[in-house]
């Protein structure tokens, strides 16, 4: 299965215990001044937009509920320019491969404690190290209750669909690449392609970047996070983004090459069931 986007618009083998160069690169492709796969339909909120009074999100004036109930804002993003050169990642089993900038390197490394035999987990990072994005398969399936006392507002940014085979049921959407932001003491984001809905009314505990996979082969995850939630003021929000508004957030899927980089290398992928 491959992601990739769509003009129209808008789930193995050992792991090695080191870090791995990367295999399989191809020659450097040229990406062109703006590669986006932004739709029409997904769009930006309104930059003055602030924390309502009473703590929840109040989303910008047109912005509207989309089919799964997931609020996009309103103006139309304008896609920013990628990388130059880019090259293809495959792990050794080739069984999974997605593309990325040249200069970013994939590596493989052990997958956390708990996951199905046989996963994966391959880390995405620039040259200086900086924590780009993460291939996880083999998750084990998980839900968590969500008190209604302790549900966040949350927004999604952007929204794309992607073509890669995701098992379906109550709760699921066709895949997408989503950018999505929930909102605490700031307002909190994280990239991913996901087929779970995040919440009723636009309220979650935490939003999932996970893909439903077949039975016995656990669920993957591709994004910066498997899971967003409302930060606390003492924890650690990073690799998850931080904001004051929900503009600067559109601002960031909108006008950031970094973004488009990373929308164009999670829709590239490619997994082998």
């Amino acid at each position: 299965m491959r992601g990739k986007a769509s003009k129209t618009v808008l789930s193995g083998a050992p792991l090695l215990a080191v870090a791995l160069v990367l295999a399989a690169c191809s020659s450097p492709q040229g990406s062109g001044p703006g590669w986006t796969a932004q739709p029409g339909p997904t769009v930006q909120p309104d930059t003055s937009e602030q924390p309502g009074p009473s703590g929840t999100s109040s989303p910008s004036a047109g912005a509207t509920p989309s089919a799964t109930g997931d609020v996009s804002a309103s103006a139309t993003p304008q896609g920013a320019a990628t990388a130059s050169a880019w090259k293809t990642f495959s792990d050794p089993a080739k069984t999974v491969s997605f593309e990325l900038p040249q200069e970013w390197i994939a590596q493989s490394v052990a997958p956390e404690e708990g996951t199905l035999p046989g996963a994966l987990k391959i880390e995405v990072k620039k040259p200086d190290g900086t924590y780009i994005a993460a291939l996880r398969t083999g998750l084990p399936p998980s839900s968590a209750e969500c008190p209604e006392g302790s549900r966040k507002a949350y927004t999604v940014i952007s929204s794309v669909p992607v073509d890669v085979s995701a098992e379906g049921g109550e709760g699921t959407i066709p895949p997408r690449m989503v950018f999505r932001v929930i909102q605490g003491y700031r307002y909190f984001g994280s990239y991913g392609i996901t087929n779970v809905v995040g919440g009723a009314d636009n309220q979650a505990c935490e939003l999932r970047n996970v893909v439903r996979g077949p039975a016995g082969k656990g669920d993957w995850s591709f994004g910066d996070v498997v899971s967003l939630k409302a930060f606390a003021p003492d924890e650690k929000v990073a690799p998850a983004k931080a904001f004051d508004t929900l503009g600067q957030a559109g601002d960031y899927t909108g006008e950031s090459s970094e973004f488009a980089n990373v929308q164009r290398m999670l829709m590239s992928l490619e997994i082998k069931n």
